[in-house]
């Protein structure tokens, strides 16, 4: 029985290092991987910025172009028709500034050579103060106009230059 009892000490000395080399080997992994989520988190691949191919970029570029260029051509043309309608306006108040002093003149001739007076009466000095105040803020309006379509056109052109810029860097 002792060589028995021999073979079964040896077996539970076999069996206890088995347990140590087992219990070492857990530790192990237990310290190896009780990081494992901040390892996971920390070699995830978070790609910031994708590359993208040139033919994928001209697409990109052509389908920009061909979404806003029509949008950019209308405003062009509704710019382009305010002007015109500012234009037409402009020549409108020319027009009628041009009548308004061919209007003036031709009284004063007619106010120096009236048979009834050669001085105007009270009524017509009124009258021609009033209309010269009036030719005046026609004038003033004249001018406000022109610049108002000085400062669009320059504006009109600024957006242009800025626009073709724009469709330049695509």
């Amino acid at each position: 029985m002792s060589a028995a009892n021999n073979t079964l000490e040896s077996c539970v000395s076999s069996l206890r290092s088995s347990m140590q080399l087992l219990d070492s080997s857990i530790n192990i992994i237990d310290s190896g991987t009780s990081d494992f989520p901040r390892l996971a988190r920390v070699l995830q691949a978070t790609r910031h910025f994708e590359l993208v191919s040139e033919p994928e970029l001209q697409n990109a570029q052509s389908a920009l172009l061909s979404e806003i260029q029509p949008e950019v051509e209308s405003m062009l043309d509704r710019v382009a028709a305010y002007l015109d309608k500012l234009q037409r306006r402009e020549e409108s108040l020319i027009a009628k500034c041009e009548l308004q002093e061919g209007r003036l003149s031709s009284r004063h001739p007619q106010q120096q050579y009236h048979p009834r007076s050669s001085a105007p009466s009270s009524s017509q000095a009124a009258v021609n103060p009033m209309e010269e105040l009036k030719m005046q803020q026609l004038r003033q309006k004249k001018d406000r106009l022109s610049y108002a379509v000085g400062r669009l056109e320059l504006q009109a052109n600024q957006r242009e230059r800025q626009l073709r810029k724009s469709m330049a860097g695509f």
